[in-house]
């Protein structure tokens, strides 16, 4: 199916806003600098005008008269006065000017005492790492100057530093993986903990940005996004990792924010996902975004592993085919989804050959989600059956040619239990949670560009879609709607996205298609 392209002023627009406010700044900043002098003129005469009704009024009234008796007196003499008028007029404006003079006093050039301490400490740590004896003029020394190191620094209001440029020399093995993860290892302990940083290296240049990232945004609830069909968002990152942003809404509000977006079906590279993580830490609430955004346009199979009902929301729904929290069920599901892959190839094969277009229901897009598939694996060890991620291989190896989707969310611990298929075919991963960078980088195959921190709200970590960058990723909040402890408002942003029920729980397997080889009888 050819994937329609959004609507201009969707794609566009707000990239068009950006450059009118731009633009518009830069105006702004120009007529101000233009007519600066009349601004600081005519605050000046507001000031000079306000002393005067300020004196005016306390001044006595007894004394009301001698006084405008003065002022005439003098108005009468600059009048008869040779240019005297002319003088008034430029003795007025000069003191309007010195009055209509900017007061704030200027912020300090330099940093302060304890900002010159903690730039001096650092300083003195990267002595060690970018020194040798051999450099005749060496840029790092103890006791030597900091400022030659650090052309640029910026501070928060709690004295710790934001953005700081360091500059290193020519011989240190930037190219090296080992060396600079020291680095960034030491720039961390000693900008402060807690928080991520973005480190930027210049090769060229011999310079090193680092860069404290702000948090990205929590309270993204689960909606309606515009995105084309076989694009599914998984998340949102920062605005400068991708080029492209999405129209949200806040309650009345409404911003753009920068999506992860998967692209999926039969022109996609990455047509599987893995989703690695901690219970807790939102891999269920990703599953659950995932589904809602797959009814739109598909089918889904659901078989959840662990056992703790956080898809029974989606039961009977139109579109769902089956939600299986039992071995049996799960089983039975999934040959039913290998045969149906088949089933598709063989009826796309067959109106190719004869010169047809695919049949719909071969174009239809299957998600088949998986929450924990290791827990089947240990029960089909123990009742001697078979194991069900066996009979993910044929949706995963053909999957994308007759648009089936398979994704797959596991645990950290339990990695090791996962087939050779599954990890050799899901190459769009994702890690929710706290992890180091080594363990999100056996995952994603690549190093996250960030420094991961210890706590974490759920939702959030890593995003990586093949062989391109790694992406800071917040999934946004889609919980279980009957569990307690979801608050008032994301649970009825979940039910409004939810399909109308139209089959009973318990005729839910009876509902399943027929298998491929009763299809291929008829």
């Amino acid at each position: 199916m050819a994937r329609r392209p959004l609507p201009r002023i969707l794609s566009t627009g707000s990239a068009q806003i950006a450059r009118s406010r731009e633009l518009a700044r830069t105006a702004a900043d120009s007529a101000t600098d233009v007519l600066h002098p009349l601004i600081t003129i005519t605050r000046g005469l507001r000031r000079l005008a306000s002393a005067g009704r300020r004196k005016w009024a306390e001044t006595p009234k007894d004394r009301r008269g001698p006084l405008l008796f003065l002022a005439a007196s003098v108005i009468l003499v600059v009048a008869l006065v040779p240019y005297g008028p002319l003088l008034a007029v430029i003795a007025l404006m000069a003191a309007a000017a010195w009055q209509g003079r900017d007061r704030t006093p200027p912020d300090p050039e330099g940093p302060d005492e304890s900002q010159t301490q903690r730039l001096q400490s650092l300083y003195e740590a990267l002595v060690p790492y970018f020194s040798t004896a051999e450099d005749p003029a060496p840029l790092y020394v103890h006791g030597g100057e900091w400022d030659k190191a650090f052309p640029a620094y910026e501070f928060d209001d709690s004295g710790r530093i934001t953005h700081l440029v360091i500059r290193y020399p020519a011989y240190f093995p930037d190219g090296e993986a080992e060396p600079r993860a020291r680095i960034e290892q030491l720039l961390t302990a000693k900008s402060g903990r807690g928080r991520e940083y973005l480190f930027a290296w210049d090769e060229e240049g011999n310079e090193l940005t680092v860069r404290v990232l702000a948090p990205l945004p929590t309270d993204i609830a689960a909606q309606h996004f515009v995105t084309a069909p076989g694009e599914t968002v998984l998340g949102f990152t920062d605005p400068s990792r991708v080029q492209r942003t999405l129209p949200l809404t806040y309650g009345e509000e409404q911003r753009d924010v920068p999506p992860v977006v998967w692209r999926t079906g039969v022109r996609s590279t990455e047509p599987h996902l893995l989703v690695v993580g901690q219970p807790g830490t939102g891999t269920s609430t990703l599953l659950r975004s995932l589904a809602l955004q797959a009814l739109r346009h598909g089918d889904i199979l659901i078989v959840e592993g662990g056992g703790t009902g956080e898809y029974a929301c989606l039961t009977g729904r139109d579109g769902v085919l089956g939600v299986e929290a039992g071995l049996a069920g799960a089983l039975a599901s999934l040959e039913w989804a290998a045969h149906e892959t088949e089933r598709r190839l063989i009826a796309a094969n067959h109106a190719r050959q004869a010169g047809r277009t695919p049949p719909d229901d071969t174009r239809r897009p299957l998600w088949i989600l998986l929450d924990r598939p290791s827990a089947f694996t240990h029960l089909a060890q123990t009742d001697g059956r078979q194991d069900p991620q066996s009979l993910l291989q044929v949706p995963l190896r053909h999957g994308r040619a007759a648009s089936v989707t398979v994704v797959v969310a596991e645990q950290f611990d339990c990695l090791d239990v996962l087939s050779d298929a599954v990890l050799q075919h899901t190459r769009a991963r994702v890690v929710l949670g706290p992890a180091s960078a080594g363990r999100v980088a056996s995952v994603l195959g690549a190093p996250p560009h960030t420094t991961p921190v210890d706590q974490v709200p759920p939702g959030r970590g890593y995003a990586r879609l093949g062989s391109g960058p790694v992406h800071r990723l917040q999934v946004p909040a889609t919980p279980d709607p009957y569990d307690d402890a979801t608050s008032d408002t994301d649970r009825q942003a979940v039910l409004d996205l939810l399909p109308p029920r139209t089959t009973e729980a318990d005729a839910e397997t009876a509902s399943l298609p027929v298998p491929m080889e009763a299809a291929v009888a008829e």
